[in-house]
């Protein structure tokens, strides 16, 4: 276990209310960075099920690893919202809630009689988020929607990998992950415009999308150019040399010159210097033209040395690289820790579990990792005690599988 815990001020969304009742990744990290930043983060599941992350792997005995280190910083209450019952209780929630979040198929909430009109009668300032595959509108708004199919429609997998070899997924839920980040940047964005005095809003974040937007240059590339982007690999389209080279003993480091200035830098490193006034090298655009060539170059270079020895030289020289870590390198790796980015968080059966830090930091008002991933519907009782509910109406509840 790591050795730093997070236990800071509350930070700069201490006293902000969100309602999360999306499953599985996108709409739910978007919720977990807002509690990461101090945000009151209720999770909504479903009665005896929960959210699917539970059911996902690896896992320490019956115990999800994802659902513990993703679902950090969040209570949990069991509300079944297909049941009028269920809908009553969460519209008498809805006034001390600022931000929703939901990523079901669009026009989910409606059919369970949960349209934005009725929201909006219990809580005319809620701010709502809707995450889904291909957004609340255009002729695949119905679509299913995963992160997965969506790095492919996105554009993201037909350039990832090498050329010869067929596209290559990410080995996680980067799409997921990516989404949740634009999910909360657009609810903390229609909170703004409510405090400048502007109408609640709907935040729509679609999967695809939210990667879609990374591939600038490739579509304006195609658009000017008229070029499809296809697969190179470790390579960078933008500059060269750039990519992943094997040192002596077996290891692996990345270097990226992206600028002409840090290609020189690496040169005085190489000892080869003559490259800055051969014209076959003397520009990008004509290291581009050489590739592999250059790349073969770099590759001479770092074989000769160890990782340790190709690291302390590069930085010597100040040259963009990193050695490829792996996670057990993370874990031992010191400004990891001085950064507070391995944090141990308790959780109610695993005891003390390691997570990632907060990102981004605040130097006044830090966030932290409060909670691991609660268990089904802990805090269930809590809050409907809150709404005033006596234990024998919660039981009744409980009875009818309301919650």
């Amino acid at each position: 276990m790591a050795g730093n815990s997070s236990t800071k001020s509350p930070g700069p969304l201490g006293g902000l209310r969100v309602l999360d009742l999306a499953t599985v990744f996108a709409g739910p990290f978007a919720a977990a960075l807002m509690g990461d930043m101090g945000a009151d983060v209720l999770k909504v599941e479903l009665p005896g099920v929960g959210d699917p992350l539970r059911a996902l792997g690896p896992f320490s005995g019956d115990v999800s690893l994802t659902w513990a280190a993703a679902a950090r910083n969040k209570r949990s209450m069991t509300l079944d919202l297909r049941q009028e019952a269920g809908q009553e209780l969460l519209l008498r929630m809805l006034p001390d809630v600022d931000v929703l979040i939901e990523n079901f198929r669009p026009g989910t909430l409606g059919r369970w009689g949960l349209p934005i009109e009725r929201l909006r009668e219990a809580n005319p300032d809620l701010v709502v988020v809707h995450v889904s595959g291909f957004g609340q509108t255009g002729p695949h708004a119905d679509k299913v929607g995963f992160g997965t199919p969506a790095t492919a429609y996105s554009g993201f997998a037909h350039i990832s990998g090498f050329p010869d070899r067929p596209p290559v997924l990410p080995s996680v839920s980067l799409v997921d992950y990516l989404t949740g980040m634009y999910a909360a940047l657009g609810a903390l964005a229609a909170l703004y415009q409510l405090k400048e005095g502007g109408g609640p809003d709907e935040v729509d974040v679609a999967l695809y999308e939210s990667m879609f937007r990374m591939l600038e240059v490739v579509v304006a590339e195609h658009d000017v150019l008229g070029t499809v982007r296809e697969r190179t690999g470790n390579e960078l389209a933008a500059s060269s040399p750039a990519g992943i080279y094997e040192t002596r003993d077996g290891e692996w480091v990345v270097i990226v010159t992206s600028t002409e200035r840090t290609f020189a830098r690496l040169a005085a490193a190489m000892e080869r210097e003559d490259l800055l006034t051969d014209p076959e090298f003397s520009t990008n655009r004509a290291r581009l033209e050489r590739r592999d060539r250059m790349n073969a170059i770099v590759a001479g270079w770092t074989a000769r040395f160890s990782r340790a020895e190709v690291e302390a030289r590069l930085d010597e020289f100040s040259v963009p690289a990193s050695a490829v870590y792996s996670v057990a390198d993370i874990f031992a790796d010191e400004h990891y820790q001085a950064r507070d980015m391995l944090v141990d968080v308790t959780h109610a059966t695993l005891g003390p579990i390691t997570v990632p830090g907060v990102v981004p930091k605040f130097h006044d008002n830090p966030g932290g990792v409060r909670s691991a991933g609660p268990l089904l519907g802990e805090h269930t009782d809590e809050v409907l005690a809150d709404l005033g509910l006596s234990a024998e109406e919660i039981a009744d509840l409980r009875t009818q599988g309301v919650v």
